[in-house]
Formats: C-alpha cells, structure tokens, sequence
C-alpha cells in the first residue's frame, strides 16, 4: 500500500500522537522515529502496530520493516514528501513506528532510582532518562509536572532507555510510598547546598531527587529528601545542566558501589 494522500488517516494519527500528549494518553501510543531507535525498540520486545516507511529507506531501515511486516505489524510505504512533513524530526530517516505502551510496574525491590521532580525541559528529560538507563538505574519516577516522557523530544534524546528502564509518571504520594516501602534514602541534587558527593555514603538503598533548573525542587520533592548533597566545583560556573549534574551524581553511585567509596 502507497500512501499518496497527506489526509490519509494513519498519516493523521501519526501526526497527531507527535502533536498532542492527550492523544497519547487516550491511545496509550507513542510514536518512535529513525531507523536506530525502532531498532531498540524491537530488540527490547516492543511491538508495533503501525510502520511508515519511504522508498528511500536505507538496507539497514528496509531490514527492520521486513522484520515488523513479519511480527505482523501494519506496514504502509508513503510519499517521502508526506512523511517528512509528518514527522517531528528535521531530518527524517524514512522510517517511524507507532508503538504501544507497556504497563511499567516497579521492581519487587527498589535500591537505586530516579526522581525527576517538575522536570519541564525535554531534552535535560531525555538525557536524564539515558544516564539513569545506563547507570543501572532500576525505575525511572517522573512527578507532577514533569514533561510527558514519550513526546518526541524525548525519546529523541533518551536513545532507546525507554526501552530499558521502566518510567513512571507518579503521583507524589505513589513516589513517596514507593520510596517508604524500599527504605530509599531521598538524596537531593543541588547546585551548592549539603553535603559533597565525594563525601556522602552512596551505598545504601537510595533515590536521587533531581529537580528544574528554573526552580529546583519543588515543595514536595523538598518533604521526601533526607540529605542534600553536590558536586563540588573548584571552577568559576555558578552551576551545571541538570541532566549533566544527574549524570555525574548517578555515575558516582556506580562508582562507590563497584568499590570506589571514599566518603564518610
């Protein structure tokens, strides 16, 4: 099937799931774009009900369609002019996929997680996801507030850890149950204030509290911390991207738990 028409309907949903977070949440879809990040997804055991491709597609992207036409997935060839203005990127690969959410359930044990608290910006969000992915991090929880974490932007950014660590959108009262009933000490990332990294215990069952850059943690993230700790900046920045920070402070938790701890 050749698509040829820009009001053909899959183009529409497409659009649409890209455009609009309520339209994700209805459908409980996103939509993953380029040949590299359906690849994660498939190796990951995601399933896609939707594939859009170009005759332009590379033998590599063409190898992944033949192996979604083969999970039975519904694949369609489109115009490269049609797919291009459908898709979020402003360089198309000429391949996307609608894929379905997979109900992300906590593991039965918690010791090392993720707290984005009223994270807005996209890609800090996407970045964050994929330190946390690649640190080992076993859950990914996203407060109130925080940037839908299946929009474009995001998974953009993210690299396929959305495909490896479970993110959840909690309510505050779900993140601190969680955190009660794991004995997960909240540790609060800041610019300046608590206690340094380098000196801090990071063993011990832990979640990171990361907050916005514009207003830091908020309120509620404030009630759950139990110490606040930083990086230590001999340099003259007042302070660091908050992926960047996050990143640094999650791979010191790799660090001292493979057997580098200094601290008191």
């Amino acid at each position: 099937m050749l698509i040829s028409s820009p009001h053909n309907p899959h183009l529409q949903r497409v659009r649409a799931l890209l455009e609009k977070k309520k339209q994700r949440d209805e459908e409980q879809a996103f939509v993953v774009e380029g040949v590299r990040l359906v690849e994660e997804a498939l190796a990951s055991g995601w399933q896609a009900e939707l594939t859009l491709f170009t005759a332009q597609l590379s033998e590599r992207g063409r190898a992944v369609v033949r192996g979604l036409e083969a999970s039975g997935a519904e694949v369609c060839q489109v115009e490269p002019r049609l797919l291009d203005a459908a898709a979020g990127t402003e360089t198309p690969q000429g391949l996307l996929a609608v894929l379905k959410r997979k109900a992300s359930a906590l593991p039965v044990k918690l010791d090392f997680v993720l707290i984005a608290d009223n994270l807005r910006d996209p890609g800090n969000l996407g970045t964050l996801l994929r330190s946390a992915a690649a640190a080992g991090a076993q859950a990914a929880l996203l407060s109130p507030g925080s940037t839908d974490a299946f929009s474009p932007k995001v998974l953009r950014a993210g690299m396929g850890a959305h495909f490896r660590l479970p993110i959840l959108h909690l309510a505050w009262a779900e993140i601190h149950a969680a955190c009660q009933e794991n004995n997960l000490r909240v540790l609060l990332a800041e610019s300046a204030g608590g206690v340094s990294c380098w000196e801090t215990d990071l063993r011990g069952p832990l979640a990171l509290l990361v907050g916005s850059e514009a207003e830091g943690a908020s309120a509620e993230g404030q009630a759950l911390t139990a110490q606040a700790i930083h990086i230590p900046m001999p340099g003259q920045s007042e302070s660091l991207n908050a992926a960047v920070a996050a990143s640094i402070l999650l791979f010191e938790v790799v660090r001292q738990r493979q057997g580098g701890h200094n601290g008191s």
